[in-house]
């Protein structure tokens, strides 16, 4: 599936497994596109909130799906020509998104706009679903993961240094949570794909983890 600018990269794994960070390295070292396709969802569902479409109101979310316009520009995303790259990382937009994007017609809209994306190629696409069902037949497939309790200790020192309040016995079973919803929900269920390389975070740092998929990619400096 080798686009015409380069190769077409799936990254996924549970939330605060270290991905976001990984994939965004790898994009940078390839000098690669990098997608969010959590933010794009977590920007549909602060616009549907702003515009006051209940996350079960599929009518609703298909209308808006059907006009939105979602960009990545300078690392930024945008809507509509907005800027929300901080208004969707907010507790508030965290519990919208698990429920939005759920709903059928989010989910086929962002499937179809991830596909056009990636296309060009040059791309590394972060995600749940990405290798499994976005982009099946992508060059290469990571799944990256953590230990629960790791991966909510990463996830509760992110929120303090913001100077967010963060509880750690919180974060964790809210990270457990949403572990178990990921994984039994109906569409594109949390899973790594057959043909992706499995790499735990659990131990290793960010650059350990980056060097790994470099090499695995034979883009790496040796």
């Amino acid at each position: 599936m080798t686009g015409e600018e380069g190769l077409i990269i799936a990254m996924d794994g549970p939330a605060g497994s270290g991905k976001s960070t990984v994939s965004k390295e790898i994009a940078a070292k390839l000098g690669y596109q990098y997608i969010d396709t959590g933010a794009m969802y977590r920007a549909v569902a602060v616009r549907s909130n702003e515009l006051g479409i209940e996350p079960d109101d599929d009518e609703g979310l298909e209308r808006l799906c059907d006009e939105i316009k979602i960009e990545f520009i300078d690392g930024n995303i945008t809507v509509d020509g907005r800027d929300l790259s901080k208004k969707i990382r907010t507790p508030l937009a965290d519990g919208l998104s698990s429920k939005v994007s759920s709903r059928k017609p989010v989910r086929r809209a962002m499937i179809d706009l991830q596909r056009k994306m990636a296309a060009i190629g040059g791309v590394v696409m972060e995600g749940r679903d990405i290798g499994t069902v976005v982009l099946p037949d992508a060059d290469a497939k990571f799944f990256i993961t953590a230990s629960p309790k790791v991966r909510g200790e990463r996830r509760h020192r992110e929120r303090l240094s913001k100077g967010e309040e963060s509880n750690l016995d919180q974060v964790i079973g809210a990270i457990r949570d949403r572990d178990e919803r990921d994984s039994k929900r109906e569409l594109s269920p949390l899973r790594p794909a057959q043909d992706a390389r499995i790499i735990d975070t659990t131990e290793l740092n960010i650059s350990e983890v980056v060097d790994t998929i470099l090499k695995r990619l034979g883009k790496d400096d040796s």
